[in-house]
């Protein structure tokens, strides 16, 4: 019998680039609410491509203020992305971590 183990709590910095969290987490919320899983990533200056699993092309801009920073920080979607397949694992991962302004990583 197999049984399942609770994620390990993982902690953040509040205010950590939008790239670098991208690239940690893999997920990216849209404007309408919906978590895509990011496939590739790519920077290129202040702006970054992301592709999501749904073959989205996604131009964005780095900032620590944005609504998608703010969306991964306070975990705020609507529901996830027929097309990208996000496995529940990975929500459930995603539900486990924690943004502190005093504490957690500073992913560098």
């Amino acid at each position: 019998m197999v049984t399942m183990k609770t994620p390990k709590k993982k902690y953040y910095r509040k205010q950590v680039d939008l790239f670098r969290l991208i690239q940690k987490i893999k997920l990216w919320p849209s404007r309408n609410g919906i978590l895509h899983g990011v496939k590739s990533f790519k920077i290129k200056g202040v702006y970054a491509e992301i592709t999501t699993h749904c073959n989205q092309k996604i131009t964005i801009r780095n900032s620590r203020k944005s609504r998608a920073a703010r969306w991964l920080r306070n975990k705020w979607f609507f529901r996830k992305c027929k097309g990208c397949r996000i496995p529940n694992w990975k929500l459930k991962k995603f539900s486990f971590t924690f943004f502190s302004r005093h504490q957690g990583s500073q992913l560098k």
